[in-house]
């Protein structure tokens, strides 16, 4: 698991080949968003999202290892150009992992809260969102 955080750390736009060292050739990534199966369609995926970002960062908490299964909180810290005025936007989440006999993961989910991350930072939606929100928290 060490491993993983760590090269998943060290992710950018320029060292994409580095998912082939930490996910197997058939990895299925699952996140609010998106479902994605094989590696070309997750280093393509990966692609397009550091190129639309400005920065992201992942501090990652409490990693706890049982057998050939993971599981991590995270925060993610992370810009882009059109969201929130460019400013960072902080989304706190958690992942499941499975590993192969290989230590590569073979599984990966992540958990966050796809309106934080995205729908509360858009122009006209966001406002909205945030109204949603502030109701369903009196």
């Amino acid at each position: 698991m060490k491993d993983f955080l760590e090269i998943f750390k060290s992710l950018s736009s320029e060292n994409l080949h580095r998912l082939a060292e930490i996910y197997t050739d058939d990895i299925r990534f699952v996140d609010p968003a998106h479902e994605i199966n094989g590696l070309d369609d997750l280093h393509n995926y990966f692609e397009k999202l550091y190129a639309n970002v400005t920065s992201v960062d992942f501090d990652f908490h409490e990693p706890m290892c049982l057998e050939q299964r993971g599981y991590v909180q995270w925060i993610m810290h992370f810009s882009h150009p059109r969201l929130n005025g460019g400013r960072v936007i902080e989304v706190p989440g958690s992942s499941f992992l499975q590993f192969s006999e290989s230590d590569k993961v073979f599984h990966h989910r992540d958990y966050f809260d796809l309106g934080s991350m995205l729908y509360q930072h858009l122009p006209v939606l966001g406002g909205v969102v945030r109204s949603i929100n502030r109701r369903l928290g009196s």
